[in-house]
Parts: C-alpha cells; structure tokens; sequence
C-alpha cells in the first residue's frame, strides 16, 4: 500500500476485481501531528488524484468529461434550513440561527461559496417575506450575494382557518383564501426570477366519513387548474406528495401516481416532485424515478434522509446507497439518446428539505451539498457500456457487481480537485470550521427563542 493523505496517515490499495473494475480502498491510521499540514493536505489530494485518475483512464473513463459534469451541478439549498427547524416537540434553537431572510440569504451565499455549486436559494412564502414587501430589492439582495432566488414555495398549512385542509377545505372561503395565496406566489415568481412554484399541501383527512374523498379530489383540480393558469411564462409547478402526515387517515396528495396524473392534466410546465422522506418504508424510490423520467414528469427532488418516516435528516447519511442509486438513474437519463428523457433530467430541480434540529445549520447543510456531489460523482463513473451488456446477456450479479463497485470508489480526491479548480476549498467543512464565520454570526445573531415546528 502506498502513502496518500500523510496527515490521516492514509493509505491506498488498489484492487482489479473480475469485473474489471478497479476499486480504490484507503486505509486510515492515526493521525500525524506535522506543523506543514496545509501543504501536506495539498500535495496528498494531488497525489490521490493523480492516481485515480490513473486508474479510472485504464477503465476508459473520460476523467475531464466527468468533471465538467461536476462543475455543472447545482445543488439549491433552502431558506428555512438556516433558521431553527425541528419536530413538532421541540425546535432547539441554534447561536447564529438565521432569523430574517437577509440573514439566511447571507448564509446560502457562504455554503455556496464553500461547495461552488449551490447558486440558488428556495424562499418559503410568508416566512421570506420582506419586511417591505420589496421582493424584488430581496432578489438584488440576493445576486448581489452571487446566489439567485430559487423555488417559491407557497404556505397553505400553518394558518388556523387550514385546520380541514387548503384548496381541499370544504368550506369555499377557505379554498379562495388559499388558491390567493398561490396566485400571490406565481406573482412573487416574477419579482424574483424564479422559475419553480413548490407545491406541498397537508390537506387531508383524519377520520373516515370526515370529507368526501372525491369532493376533495375534485376542489384540488379546480383550483390547481386555475393555479396553472397563472404560471409565469417558462415557469413550473412541481407537485410534492406525501403518502401521510399530518393527516393519518388520506392524504389528498398521497403518492407520485397521483401528482403523476394531475400533471398530465394540468399540462407540461406541471411536474412531479420527489422528497425521499415523503414515501412508505421499503418503497423502491429510483424506480419511482425512472419511471417519471421516462415520461418526461420529473420536475425536482426534495433531498434529505430518514430512518422511519419524513425524518428530515442529512441527504446521504442513513442510505448513501440508495442515493448513489437515485443519482444513478438520473445519470442514466442525462446520457440517454432518448430527447424526451435527456432534456427532463437535465432540467430536473435538485433541492434540500431537511430540519436541522440539534446540529447546527451551516456545516449540516455543506455536509448535504457533499455528499450529493459525492453520489453524482459516483453516478458518473458507472461503466454504461459494460452495465448494458451485462443486463442483455443476463448476467444478474455481473450487473449488481458493476453498479456496487463503482459505488465503493472513493472520489474524495476527484472532488477536491475540481472545487480547487472552481476556485472554492478542496475540503469545504475544514474550511468553514476555520473561517470563523460559525463564531462570527452567533455574536452577531445571538440565540432565538423557539418552541415546537419551524421558526
């Protein structure tokens, strides 16, 4: 094995498995205490790479094709991820929590600034409302930062009179109010030059008998319809499901079939929108996406991770499997010779839904940057060619091996080097930990009283 990372003290191994596949596996011992560690972190993810590199073009793998690839990459983090979030029991509140929109614009400008490839913001309407309602001074605010706003994403569940539900309330006062709000919203779009409207409704029931399912059906596409209708020109609705809470009996949004069929019906600019949290357990979500992908429906993605329902935690940390297998479907449908399928993926809205509850907000968000960049990295070196023809001549575990292999190649190296060449810190979290920006806005912030739920 060959010294790589000197300060970790970490080796490499490379194995060429029947496959023809190489792996790289490192090996980590305890760490050295050397005073040039800066240059020694420099020079060890050089050499890492060059090796990779190496070995990755012995496997015909067009290394600097790959990294256009992650250069392009865009990664929208939300405004309410910077302020106090949590469960319905309690919101831990964090020093240096955003507390205004400015703050949490400032604070997506930073992660940006570390990972190089998260350039727009997602607002949540009213929470991002300007004090003046100057939305546009709030997206110049924003530019100015080197981010642009991206997805509006309309509040149709905290208000009391949503009690029964938004556009599926039986009570058609309370429909108007909200079918308002999100006319509001397509008007914010404008003001703010995004291009997304982020649907996510509560509506639903609790008990059987309580509404007439059909009934609520039917309001929903009402008034979806006249929602639609009101889309900026080249702007999208991306319709968010949700197979229970906070109704436990139906939800009227319950799952991607039925988001599925109301963008058919609405129209093109209409979309699916997948949240990983937002499924039964066990439910094979990368099939959900080819699926959509090869009608030309998937819109955009809600990233976070969960271990028993809509967990909200950190993209990749409890099934980093499963999001190298989601990303590999998407690479997939980047790469494919189909123009419906290829133009959809490439337009896929890939954005983070989490609650950082008792972490903080910054380096949790810069780690979900991570470690999406980290699955399309992977995504990218999966052998197309040789996956293929292994799935046509059948060979079930030479496929399965393909796709596992790659998935344990370690592109650390391969990622530093092109944030170095973007212009941002080959490691983005050392890099924030050592900025004092942490220490900086929890001075300037202080800490902000919550309870329970958001904000």
């Amino acid at each position: 094995m060959a010294p790589l990372y000197s300060q970790y003290n970490i080796f490499v191994e490379v194995q060429h498995g029947q496959s023809h596949q190489t792996v790289v596996n490192y090996c980590y011992t305890t760490p050295l205490k050397d005073n040039s560690r800066r240059n020694q972190d420099a020079m060890s993810h050089k050499a890492a790479y060059e090796l990779l590199v190496e070995t990755l073009t012995a496997q015909r793998v067009d290394v600097e094709a790959v990294k256009v690839a992650l250069k392009r990459q865009q990664i929208e983090t939300p405004s309410w991820g910077y302020a106090n979030s949590g469960t319905r029991f309690k919101a831990f509140p964090w020093p240096g929590a955003a507390t205004t929109t400015r703050q949490k614009l400032d604070d997506a400008a930073m992660v940006n600034r570390l990972t190089g490839i998260a350039g727009s913001v997602a607002v949540h309407i009213p929470w991002d409302k300007p004090e003046d309602n100057d939305y546009v001074a709030m997206c110049q605010y924003a530019e100015g930062q080197g981010i642009r706003i991206g997805a509006v994403n309309p509040n149709v569940f905290q208000d009391e009179e949503y009690r029964l539900g938004s556009l599926g309330n039986p009570d058609p006062g309370v429909q108007e109010q909200a079918l308002d709000h999100l006319l509001e919203c397509c008007d914010i779009m404008t003001k703010v030059k995004s291009n997304a409207l982020s649907l996510w409704f509560a509506d639903g029931a609790n008990y059987a008998g309580q509404d007439s399912l059909r009934g609520r059906k039917q309001r929903f596409e009402r008034h979806l319809a006249t929602v639609y209708q009101h889309l900026p020109a080249g702007g999208r609705m991306l319709l968010e499901y949700k197979f229970f809470e906070p109704a436990f009996y139906s939800t009227d949004i319950p799952d991607w079939g039925v988001a599925y069929a109301w963008s058919l019906k609405l129209g093109p600019q209409a979309q699916v929108l997948v949240d990983l949290g937002h499924h039964a357990q066990g439910v094979n979500i990368e099939q959900i996406v080819a699926f959509l992908l090869d009608e030309g429906r998937l819109g955009g993605f809600h990233f976070n991770n969960r271990k028993y329902a809509d967990d909200d935690l950190i993209v990749g940390t409890t099934n980093p499997y499963e999001l190298f297998l989601i990303y590999n479907e998407l690479t997939e449908g980047e790469k494919s010779t189909d123009e419906t399928v290829r133009t959809c993926a490439h337009n896929v809205a890939y954005m983070i839904d989490q609650s950082h509850n008792i972490e903080g907000k910054m380096e949790a968000m810069i780690l979900s940057v991570l470690n999406c960049q980290e699955a399309y990295a992977k995504a990218l070196l999966v052998p197309r060619r040789q996956l293929a023809e292994a799935q046509a001549a059948g060979d079930v575990l030479g496929a399965h091996r393909l796709l596992t292999e790659t998935y344990k190649t370690d592109v650390r190296p391969l990622l530093a080097q092109v944030r170095e060449e973007m212009g941002a810190p080959a490691d983005p979290i050392a890099a924030y930990r050592a900025s004092g920006y942490e220490e900086k806005i929890a001075k300037e912030r202080g800490k902000a009283a919550t309870s329970g739920g958001y904000q």
